[in-house]
């Protein structure tokens, strides 16, 4: 699997940033820890699983259980460790090819004899629930595949089978106890899987985690605003530290489960003074001397106030510095850009044949949020930009719920500004006159600057209007500014002068105050 380590590194979401989980709080544990393999899963349970000991992995129906259980296996081979993949249900051929379609070259891996399937399907059937089952014959399959495999990992997929025929013939607590207890003599770490029956809540037997499992991670595939949201949680692990609550996940090809480890966050960015051009000379001045380096930017407003326009400037203000800049674009194809960016005279496909300028469009429902922020980190790491720009974030919000969607600004943002990567980020407000951005209420506290475009209509002509609403550690100019648009891009001109209600779109006269001396 070493393209899923190539192509996806930890440190994109998870730990290595300095802001996710790059150090271990608390007392340390005295369990040695095997890694997973699965980006972001280490964070969560500080350190990866506690060797020689048995994780119950339990969830419904595809919320990706064997994948997990297999990712763990395929971590142990690339450490140099052995390792048996026991199936109860789907035949070994089957999984060879599932598996391979991740990345993971299993049939490769038993020819070199560092890893073996194990059929343990009951003998009569699946559905013949009044065969016994034989745990001396599974036992006896797994020592000889640890013998050939020098195993230190096993995974066992699924012991829903196992419990239907141990609970017609009873015994169930002394066989899987039995069994826990062989696998940790063998000095084998182990995940089981387990399928429940529904998204939250426990549904194993009476006790199961009690006496099989040392621990227990839950794996949830919750229906959220009709969208489908895959959660993670380490629900116990004895004698170890782990973080509480649950983290989102994704599945990706190629790559296998993917955490994002957002509640490890810490605030420990470093900050900079340094100023960078938005790309126009007169926001920067409203801006007193423009963007600072590490500064998250989001610019709201209604459709056709400019706000693509900013985009595009903001990209070309970095050309011509030399730095390089990265545009995702959620609501238009790559040609439409370069055709936009022509009509304001600036030549987008030059500056990606120089390599100074990438964009990546995509449809925002193709993926779920969780997908897009794995695919935004890999474009990061690739491409190694000074500048980010996301249009719009109203778009991808369409891609996943509200939770998921405030989470995935979270882990973005802060990324960002630990790689002090300047961002600039587009959102829609509902109405063309005035109105505020759902998508507003979820991040503005969550960006360094806020820039209001609005239209107002004065005197029956509808203008554009400008404002730097917020903007941390910097004074700016706060008043209410006329803009236009023509062939060279944005031109700011003065202050809008005696009106009120600009930004909701109402404009009225304001009556001058009477002063004191006045009659």
């Amino acid at each position: 699997m070493s393209a899923s380590a190539d192509r996806y590194r930890p440190s994109a979401v998870a730990a290595g940033l300095g802001t996710i989980g790059g150090t271990r709080s608390g007392p340390q544990t005295e369990l040695a820890r095997l890694k997973t393999g699965i980006p972001g899963f280490d964070e969560i349970t500080m350190g990866g699983l506690p060797a020689r000991r048995t994780t119950l992995v339990t969830g419904t129906a595809g919320s990706g259980k064997t994948i997990f259980a297999a990712q763990f296996l395929v971590q142990g081979i690339h450490d140099g460790d052995g390792a048996v993949f026991v199936t109860f249900e789907e035949p070994a051929d089957d999984l060879r090819q599932n598996l391979a379609t991740l990345g993971w070259e299993t049939d490769r891996w038993e020819a070199e004899g560092r890893w073996r399937f194990v059929d343990a399907s009951p003998v009569g059937g699946f559905d013949d629930e009044q065969v016994p089952y034989h745990f001396g014959t599974l036992l006896a399959q797994i020592g000889r595949a640890v013998d050939v495999t020098s195993a230190d990992r096993i995974a066992l997929d699924s012991l829903n089978v196992v419990l239907r025929h141990l609970a017609a013939v009873g015994d169930v607590r002394q066989d899987l106890r039995q069994l826990a207890v062989e696998l940790r003599r063998l000095h084998l770490t182990a995940v089981m899987t387990l399928e429940s029956g529904r998204d939250h809540g426990s549904s194993l037997p009476d006790g199961f985690e009690q006496y099989v499992t040392d621990n227990v991670v839950v794996l949830r595939n919750v229906l959220e605003d009709e969208k489908r949201r895959r959660t993670v949680e380490v629900l116990k692990m004895r004698g170890a530290m782990h973080r509480k609550g649950e983290y989102p996940f994704t599945v990706l090809n190629g790559q296998g489960v993917v955490v994002v480890p957002l509640s490890v966050i810490e605030l420990s960015q470093q900050s900079t003074d340094t100023r960078i051009t938005s790309g126009n000379q007169a926001l920067d001045d409203l801006c007193m001397g423009g963007f600072f380096r590490d500064s998250v930017v989001l610019a709201s407003g209604a459709t056709g106030t400019g706000k693509t326009l900013m985009v595009t400037e903001f990209m070309a203000g970095g050309a011509q510095h030399g730095e390089r800049s990265l545009l995702l674009a959620f609501e238009e194809s790559v040609e439409q850009i370069y055709r936009n960016a022509r009509g304001w005279g600036r030549d987008f496909e030059a500056l990606e044949k120089q390599g100074l300028l990438r964009v990546v469009a995509t449809y925002p429902e193709v993926a779920s949020v969780e997908d897009h922020l794995v695919e935004i980190t890999r474009q990061i790491e690739e491409f190694r930009p000074a500048r980010i720009a996301i249009d719009s974030l109203s778009a991808l919000e369409r891609s996943g719920s509200a939770k998921g969607f405030r989470e995935f600004i979270i882990v973005l943002t802060s990324y960002l500004k630990a790689e002090q990567i300047a961002a600039l980020f587009t959102a829609t407000t509902p109405t063309l006159i005035g109105g505020a951005s759902v998508t507003d209420a979820h991040i503005s506290t969550l960006t360094d600057s806020i820039i209001l475009l609005r239209y107002a209509e004065v005197e029956s002509e509808v203008k554009r209007g400008i404002t730097v609403l917020k903007m941390r550690g910097s004074a700016h100019d706060k008043r209410i500014h006329e803009f236009t648009i023509d062939s060279t891009g944005m031109h700011i001109l003065g202050a809008f002068q005696g009106l009120g209600g600009i930004l909701a779109g109402r404009v009225a006269p304001v009556e001058p105050i009477d002063s004191p001396e006045s009659g």
